[in-house]
């Protein structure tokens, strides 16, 4: 087991499943003891029990990153279980509808978007800040190249994730003199639940994928997770308030 993070204290939101679950398991494997949440308690259970069944070491908290109570238990629970926060990788998120031009989009679905992934992760934000300013760390947010380019009948999403790199980039300016670093991960198209990929008719969306990516291929989450791990170690100890692409060359056109 390689052991960069060994001791370090990692809390992975959205962690059940997709790029979430893959990071937990990177971060585990290089020696983190690593906090698993998504919103379902019994899924963040299988996730740590496969973590700890392989050597590893995690625990399962359940959280909605659209209440700000259920966000402080969660960082109060992790504090009460390890003692401290090292790394957060704040990942959870929903997409909200695809198929309506922005005129039509529903309120309701757009209120829910942004309360999921915009606002949540400011307040998953708002509770890590205060810990790490106690040991230092860092904390990637997930976004996702609909934060870099526009796409269509995706509002509420593209909305939220340009909003992301926009609290990223604000928050690192602020924290950049007090030993924390915080970056956001842009994905392409990779293969999660939330890119189409249900393990019942996975081709639609391989062929989707594919024709929109350069490279021709779609992402693997443990590639995205490798970069969540560079973004975390001392290896890009110079790198902060950054919006780093991993897309395929997709927004290279």
């Amino acid at each position: 087991m390689n052991t960069e993070f060994k001791d370090k204290v990692t809390l992975v939101t959205g962690a059940a499943s997709g790029i979430g679950k893959a990071t937990a398991f990177a971060f585990a494997q290089q020696g983190a003891k690593v906090v698993v949440a998504d919103i379902e308690q019994s899924a963040c259970d299988v996730v740590a029990e496969e973590i700890n069944n392989e050597g590893g070491e995690a625990t399962a908290i359940a959280v909605d990153i659209a209440s700000e109570e259920s966000i402080r238990a969660m960082l109060d629970n992790t504090i009460q279980h390890y003692g401290q926060l090292d790394h957060a990788c704040n990942n959870a998120g929903v997409l909200g509808g695809m198929v309506c031009l922005t005129a039509d989009y529903p309120v309701e679905t757009f209120d829910q978007v942004i309360a999921v992934n915009l606002r949540g992760t400011w307040l998953c934000m708002k509770y890590e800040i205060p810990l790490l300013l106690k040991t230092g760390g860092t904390i990637v947010n997930t976004a996702s190249i609909a934060g870099i380019v526009g796409f269509e009948t995706l509002s509420a999403y593209t909305a939220s994730k340009h909003g992301i790199i926009g609290l990223t980039k604000t928050a690192a300016l602020e924290y950049a003199k007090q030993n924390i670093r915080i970056n956001a991960l842009c994905p392409g198209g990779v293969r999660t639940p939330m890119a189409g990929f249900t393990g019942t008719d996975d081709q639609a969306a391989e062929d989707m994928v594919a024709q929109m990516t350069p490279m021709g291929r779609v992402a693997e989450p443990e590639e995205m997770a490798e970069v969540i791990l560079w973004l975390s170690s001392p290896k890009s100890s110079y790198v902060d308030g950054h919006a780093l692409v991993a897309d395929g060359a997709s927004t290279a056109r």
